[in-house]
């Protein structure tokens, strides 16, 4: 079995646990199991009646899989969070934790092109599986859907340059590597900036390849359904977007953020938010992981 560490160093990890406030017989939901950190942590708070589902799309995480009676691995995405209870007979859960975002080895795997560290195929594709690989949606997406993506998902101000600029360049050859990417692309950032930016692109095709948004919102959706009065969630984001729709839903009771009253005026939402101010990780664990910097953690309970 792959380590813990080796694998994927969880984020916040004793905030995130002590806010699903785990009661021992309860049913849990790991929907981004990775490397188990979080689900070894969650099984522990369990006692011999608790059983804990852990989710993830990624074939390498099946090595992580844990050898206890208590878990059950589902290789799946997690938009399909309902479908797989309802598979196993279970209508309600007491609580979710999800640890959004990148996994560090997915960024450390030098092959799966989600890194600007390394030269690698242009690949992105969590599921390796999947049909579509960002390499597909760079030479294949128009002009127009390309610039879309690039303000929608990576917030770059310059999208529809850049977009121009990839077209132009896939017409004389197709764009396989992340270096060639790179290397298309790099001059139309300030050079102060360039790293930060070039990330951001990377983001924005990552988020497109593995439809994170569309799968976010149908997971968390799902989540509200199934918890129990009393049942709590427990997110983790790291970007601005993905962050937008977890406090929309935490706040509204859905994804737009749109409140809905009732006859007499009152806010109508399934959730009530345990922390008021979202909780960031200590400088000491931004120090010993740096993928934790821009973290985030919010906490809600079933009304």
């Amino acid at each position: 079995m792959t380590e813990v560490t080796e694998y994927h160093l969880p984020v916040l990890l004793t905030e995130s646990i002590d806010g699903l406030n785990i009661k021992k017989d309860g049913v849990y939901v790991d929907v981004t199991f990775g490397g188990g950190g979080h689900s070894k942590e969650i099984l522990r708070c369990l006692g011999t009646n608790g059983h804990l589902y852990g989710f993830d799309q990624d074939i390498d995480a099946i090595a992580n899989s844990l050898n206890d009676e208590r878990f059950t691995f589902v290789r799946s995405n997690f938009r399909f969070l309902k479908n797989w209870m309802r598979y196993y007979g279970i209508d309600t859960i007491d609580g979710l934790l999800a640890d959004l975002g990148v996994s560090s080895h997915h960024f450390d795997d030098e092959s799966r092109g989600f890194s600007l560290r390394y030269d690698a195929p242009l690949d992105m594709r969590m599921n390796s599986s999947s049909a579509v690989s960002a390499a597909d949606i760079v030479n294949k997406y128009s002009e127009e859907q390309l610039a879309d993506i690039f303000y929608l998902y990576g917030e770059l101000k310059n999208a529809r340059r850049i977009a121009a600029t990839v077209v132009k360049r896939r017409m004389e050859k197709p764009i396989s590597t992340t270096g060639e990417l790179i290397d298309v692309t790099s001059a139309l950032f300030p050079k102060e900036r360039e790293k930060k930016e070039m990330a951001k692109l990377f983001q924005a095709l990552r988020i497109e390849t593995n439809h994170e948004m569309e799968a976010l919102k149908e997971m968390i959706t799902a989540a509200v359904d199934l918890l129990k009065p009393g049942g709590r969630l427990s997110v983790i984001t790291y970007h601005s977007l993905e962050d937008r729709i977890v406090k929309n839903v935490m706040k509204a009771g859905n994804t737009e953020g749109k409140m809905v009253q009732d006859f007499f005026g009152r806010i109508e939402n399934p959730l009530k938010i345990v922390n008021s101010k979202v909780i960031t990780p200590s400088e000491e664990e931004i120090t010993n992981n740096p993928r934790s910097r821009s973290a985030k953690l919010r906490i809600a309970e079933k009304r």
